[in-house]
C-alpha cells in the first residue's frame, strides 16, 4: 500500500471501498507477464494507455485492481507477496472516452481481467468487522497546522475539463515507486544521486521515506494515503471540504519504508531517529489526529490464484 510506494502519485491512494465489478470487464489490448528474479528495485505506474510493473508482487496488482490495502486481501498464497513479476498492459485510451462508469476507472477492471486470465484468479468480496482509524481535527477550535492549507486549484474542475479523470482515479499523474530518481523512468541517475520527491504536484501527491507532498487533495483521498502507511482503513471524519496542499514529514517505521534495494546510483536519505512519528507529525504539522475504532471493512477473499503462463 509489501508496501510499494505507489504512494507516489500517491499515485497514492489506494482506496478503501472496493469498486463494484460490472460485467463485462474491459481488457488490455496487449499483455506481457514475466517472472523477475533480479532482486532489484520495484516500480508500478500507470499512464493513459499503459500499465507498467517491474519486479512487482501480484498482491500489489490485486490491491490496485480492487482498490484495497494488503491487509484487506484474504487467502492469497504466500508467493503472491514474495515473487516479483514484470507485467505490461497496453490499450488505446481513445476507446475509453465513452461508456465509462463514474468512480470506476477502466484500468482497474482491466487489471482484474488480467489477473483472471493470466493468474487464474477467482475472488469474491465481503465485509468484516475490523479495527479502523478515524481521521479527525486535533484542536477544539478547528485550527489546522502550519503544513496544510486549502488549495487554490480546483482539481475536480480540471479533471472535468479534460473530459475524464486520470486513469489511476487518484487525482494526479501516476508515478513510480517514490517519484524523482526512484520512479524507474529514463536513464539511471548518476552515482550518489540524492533521493528527492521533486516539486509538489498540482493535483495528486508523491511520497516516500517519511515525507508526503500533496496538492489539491480532498481529505477522503488523504485518508486513503494514511491507510497505506498505517495498515488500517482510515476514515475521514474531519468535516473538511475541498482540496488541500500538504507537506508532511515524519520518521518512518520499517513497515513504512519501501521493500528491497533502491535503484543503482540512488542515495537514500538518512532517517532521523529523533523525528516525530506519523501520528505525532499529523497533530503537530497538520492539526489532525487518528483515533482507533472498529468498523466494517471491505475485504477481497482469494479463492484461487495460480502462477501465470509467461510470454
Amino acid at each position: 500500500m509489501t508496501r510499494l510506494l505507489v504512494y507516489s502519485a500517491l499515485a497514492l491512494s489506494l482506496g478503501i471501498a472496493i469498486a463494484a465489478q460490472s460485467p463485462p470487464e474491459r481488457s488490455f489490448d496487449v499483455v506481457s507477464v514475466k517472472r523477475n528474479n533480479s532482486g532489484g528495485g520495484r516500480t508500478l505506474r500507470n499512464s493513459p494507455g499503459n500499465l507498467s510493473a517491474i519486479n512487482v508482487p501480484i498482491n500489489q496488482l490485486i490491491q490496485m485492481a480492487f482498490q484495497v490495502q494488503d491487509f484487506q486481501i484474504v487467502g492469497a498464497p504466500d508467493w503472491a507477496s514474495t515473487e516479483g513479476y514484470d507485467v505490461e498492459g497496453r490499450f488505446d485510451p481513445s476507446s475509453l472516452q465513452t461508456n465509462v462508469t463514474p468512480g470506476q476507472p477502466p484500468m482497474f477492471g482491466m487489471i482484474r481481467t488480467l489477473l483472471r486470465d493470466r493468474f487464474g484468479m477467482v475472488a469474491r468480496t465481503e465485509t468484516r468487522e475490523m479495527p479502523v482509524l478515524a481521521l479527525r481535527l486535533a484542536r477544539s477550535d478547528g485550527r489546522l497546522g502550519p503544513q496544510i492549507k486549502q488549495s487554490e486549484v480546483d482539481c475536480a474542475a480540471l479533471a472535468g475539463a479534460r473530459g475524464r479523470g486520470p486513469v489511476d482515479g487518484r487525482g494526479g499523474p501516476p508515478e513510480g515507486r517514490a517519484g524523482g530518481p526512484l520512479d524507474g523512468r529514463g536513464a539511471p541517475p548518476p552515482p550518489g544521486t540524492p533521493f528527492s520527491l521533486g516539486e509538489r504536484p498540482q493535483c495528486g501527491g508523491r511520497g516516500g521515506f517519511g515525507q508526503l507532498l500533496i496538492g489539491g487533495m480532498p481529505m477522503a483521498q488523504f485518508a486513503r494515503q494514511l491507510s497505506q502507511l498505517t495498515s488500517r482503513v482510515v476514515i475521514d471524519r474531519t468535516g473538511l471540504t475541498g482540496g488541500y496542499d500538504i507537506d508532511l514529514k515524519f520518521t518512518p517505521t520499517p513497515g513504512q519504508l519501501p521493500p528491497g534495494p533502491p535503484p543503482p546510483g540512488v542515495e537514500l536519505p538518512p532517517i532521523d531517529p529523533n523525528g516525530p512519528s506519523l501520528f505525532a507529525a499529523l497533530e503537530e504539522q497538520l492539526g489532525l489526529k487518528l483515533d482507533s475504532e472498529r468498523g466494517p471493512v471491505d475485504v477481497v477473499v482469494i479463492e484461487r490464484l495460480e502462477r501465470p503462463r509467461e510470454n
